[in-house]
């Protein structure tokens, strides 16, 4: 029997490396795409120990024939699209990369699905950030955007562009609005990243303090491996839907930081600094989802919630390689994809 192919858009991020990771263990042909493949170096691949055994091939989505070539030959099964500027606070800085790297990228897919096999399953990456602040009640799938950013507006626009392929040509595409979801992973420029790697430094007595920004912010914080099997579990049923992935919960970034810093044996009162100046223009004060739907329809749900996550993430500074952030070592790397709870079936 032939195995599927899934080809990942942006594999060398925190989210394609852990679902190529996923898929291998599956017995998926798995071929990953970044903008250069012959220069990128593929870091999270390496450290996952599956470089070797993941395709690599150069595409630029926002470039309808890299995009239409790259599908021609590769002939996936499943397309996920992950690729994108991630970052909401680099979005200020950037909008127009921001909206053309997502809402043309997504365009780009569809069209050229729509085009060359109309049978490829897409998953595309959405984000819990396209409903703007959810105040006391969490969001579901209808629950209105309200984005607040230029990422969440670029989001937003690649999910409805996804939604109206999938009504006007019957495709099978689908959106994943997943709320926030990290790992060992996600690069230093995030704040949980920042977070955690100024605790173990602190702790070790390589820096003294961290300047953070609003600390009354809210989020929906969860472990990254467990969200990536949620998008496959998408890409498995018998006819396509749209998702809010999360865990339900939310907690401020004090809480957060808290919980970094306790792990690290430390106060984080002792050590953490607000400056204005990292106040985004327009700011979420709370955002967070609510996944039954996930629960009832694929099986889904989170097990590993904020201050393990914050603990896992401290712990894997404390002990590079310890990717699943439990102190455990090499055991860690091979079970870093989380809980058997949490594992596909």
């Amino acid at each position: 029997m032939t195995a599927p192919v899934a080809l990942i858009c942006g594999v060398s991020g925190q989210d394609g490396a852990w679902l190529a990771r996923l898929l291998l263990e599956k017995g998926y042909r798995v071929v990953g795409t970044a903008r250069d493949a012959q220069i990128s170096r593929f870091g999270n691949l390496e450290r996952l120990g599956i470089r070797e055994r993941v395709e690599t091939v150069s595409m630029t989505l926002t470039d309808f024939r890299s995009v239409i070539q790259t599908l021609d030959r590769a002939r996936p099964d499943e397309v996920y699209n992950l690729a994108g500027q991630s970052s909401v606070g680099l979005s200020f800085q950037q909008p127009v990369e921001t909206l053309e790297s997502h809402a043309t990228g997504a365009l780009n897919l569809l069209e050229a699905i729509r085009f060359l096999n109309p049978r490829i399953r897409l998953y595309n990456a959405c984000s819990g950030e396209c409903f703007g602040d959810t105040g006391n009640m969490p969001a579901n799938e209808e629950t209105p955007f309200r984005p607040r950013s230029p990422y969440a507006v670029a989001k937003a626009a690649a999910f409805w562009e996804v939604a109206n392929y999938r009504d006007a040509y019957g495709l099978y595409a689908c959106s994943g609005i997943l709320f926030n979801h990290e790992s060992p992973l996600r690069p230093e420029r995030f704040v949980t990243q920042k977070i955690a790697a100024a605790a173990a430094r602190i702790a070790r007595g390589e820096q003294r303090r961290v300047t953070l920004g609003n600390l009354a912010v809210a989020r929906d914080w969860g472990w990254a491996p467990e969200y990536v099997d949620a998008m496959w579990r998408m890409l498995q049923q018998d006819e396509p839907e749209d998702f809010v992935i999360a865990t339900g919960e939310r907690h401020t970034l004090e809480e957060f930081a808290a919980e970094a810093f306790r792990t690290a044996g430390l106060d984080w009162r002792e050590h953490v600094e607000v400056d204005r100046a990292l106040f985004r223009p327009s700011e979420i004060m709370s955002g967070w989802g609510d996944a039954s739907r996930a629960r009832e329809k694929l099986g889904w749900r989170a097990t590993v919630r904020m201050p393990e996550v914050a603990a896992r993430l401290v712990r894997a500074w404390l002990e590079p390689g310890d990717l699943a952030g439990d102190g455990n070592g090499e055991a860690s790397r091979r079970q870093a994809a989380g809980s058997p709870a949490s594992r596909p079936d």
